[in-house]
């Protein structure tokens, strides 16, 4: 049982008086008016726009810290941190290793795509189309960048993306086995999270990135939408049975293809929970939802928590949320 949960059940029981009073004296910083979030560098803009309107509807200071989502989760499990919010690009990372150990619930509350970046003046930027990126990617001499896939899903998700075009779907795939090697000896790996591959395409250190639609569309710079048998991006029974083709070993663990979803969850560790729970509500309402938007990302409408754990959700975030044992092929409960 969280922390939350344990405060609203007294609460329930008649000890109002006091356990606001001790809620008061609980923020992250000591009182009730801050609150810390760890979350993917992929969330960065939506978070970063919602934050000035979130503190001044509730009179409180957010601080953020964006990192790779498997880092960030890192933060509570092995680093004994706190945060009042985890937001995550991949909704497995709560699931497996947040729940239950580290706190009760989640919610997916948005999806995403992968798609190619590029510079007008990259090379092979006139010729490159969403019908032969491979054979530009795979020329000699092109230098194509994605984060670290032990630490981010953005850079799992890239070389997943790169694996998917070598499977057949429906009798047919992009490119042979050849084509997937040149992809991985052009590709590097020179920083931990999407959110810095962009200066490192502006400046000419690389040529093409890998990572999600969201950023690439919203940063002004021409990319390539990718087939949807590569891009993760279809949450059916079909796609997800030829995205687990995918897998990809890192030192961190061993990641398996699978359609793209976002989590938000309150740790158990979480020194202000109802004001984390405010910040899960948030993206459950229709602001929320257009800041999504806004930032390039398609919002989970109403977000999903998971049947089994339905009881652990906090009342304000089950009054905006729908509860379900899968969302499409993918199992919310745990393994």
């Amino acid at each position: 049982m969280s922390e939350y949960r344990s405060r609203r059940a007294f609460l329930a029981g008649g000890g109002s008086a006091v356990a606001l009073a001790v809620a008061g004296c609980i923020g992250e910083s000591g009182s009730s008016d801050s609150m810390m979030i760890f979350h993917a560098g992929s969330l960065a803009p939506p978070f970063g726009e919602a934050e000035p309107h979130f503190e001044e509807e509730h009179g409180v200071d957010v601080t953020r810290e964006a990192k790779g989502s498997v880092d960030s989760k890192n933060k509570i499990t092995q680093q004994n941190r706190k945060a009042d919010v985890l937001g995550v690009s991949d909704f497995r990372l709560i699931r497996d290793d947040i729940v239950p150990d580290y706190g009760d619930w989640y919610a997916v509350f948005t999806t995403n795509s992968m798609s190619i970046q590029y510079r007008e003046d990259s090379p092979g930027a006139d010729d490159i189309s969403k019908d032969n990126w491979w054979e530009v990617l795979s020329r000699d001499g092109i230098t194509i960048g994605h984060s670290d896939p032990a630490v981010d899903p953005g850079g799992y998700r890239a070389v997943m993306t790169q694996q998917l075009g070598k499977e057949e779907f429906e009798g047919e795939r992009l490119y042979d086995e050849a084509t997937y090697r040149k992809l991985r000896e052009n590709s590097t790996v020179p920083t931990g999270t999407e959110t810095h591959l962009e200066g490192q395409l502006e400046s000419g250190e690389l040529d093409y990135v890998f990572y999600y639609q969201s950023i690439s569309s919203t940063s002004g710079k021409p990319f390539i939408d990718l087939q949807p048998e590569v891009d993760l991006s279809k949450a059916t029974s079909t796609y997800a049975d030829h995205y687990a083709k995918a897998e990809v070993e890192t030192d961190s663990g061993t990641y398996t293809g699978a359609p793209i979803a976002y989590g938000l969850t309150v740790p158990s560790v979480a020194r202000s929970p109802e004001l984390g729970a405010k910040w899960v509500e948030y993206f459950g309402t229709e602001p929320g939802r257009e800041i999504l938007k806004n930032q390039g990302l398609t919002p989970v409408d109403p977000i999903v928590v998971p049947k089994s754990g339905e009881d652990a959700v906090p009342d304000r975030v089950m009054e905006v949320a729908g509860a379900k044992s899968n969302l499409g092929p993918l199992e919310l409960s745990g393994s």
